[in-house]
């Protein structure tokens, strides 16, 4: 499968999560829900491990790799996620997730000052539009 099918399958499953999400956590703390969750990702990893990873490739990857990728999980798995399942107890799914949702606004922008990616007119329409988007949602 190319780029495109796979992005388009993570967009699918990702919109349609915290629908699930919002109705697991109406009876429960978020922290609670966070524990539950993470459960679900380590019965998912557990399995990824034993049925399609070969211990030769998880032994082969360098430290700084492994720290760098190991810290991203712990903020976009753990801190962010606790930011997140507050915002949907307390908030509309059709607010909070497109808002949350904004991060490749955030991801753009470090791109171009950290890695030195392109900036160009299309680019910038997009990033206005992600602006606005916000916006409209803010002042619903």
């Amino acid at each position: 499968m190319g780029y495109l099918i796979w992005s388009i399958l993570a967009a699918l499953i990702w919109g349609i999560v915290p629908l699930i999400e919002k109705i697991g956590l109406a009876k429960i703390d978020p922290l609670v829900g966070l524990f539950y969750r993470c459960l679900g990702v380590l019965i998912g990893i557990t399995a990824l491990g034993i049925f399609f990873l070969k211990p030769q490739e998880i032994k082969s990857v360098d430290l700084r790799s492994a720290v760098l990728i190991v810290t991203a999980g712990i903020f976009a798995s753990v801190i962010a996620q606790i930011c997140f399942y507050n915002g949907l107890k307390l908030g509309e799914v059709s607010k909070v997730v497109p808002i949350a949702g904004s991060f490749p606004l955030i991801s753009f922008i470090l791109g171009v000052f950290f890695l030195g990616e392109s900036l160009n007119p299309v680019k910038l329409v997009g990033v206005s539009l992600i602006i606005a988007g916000i916006w409209a949602l803010k002042i619903s």
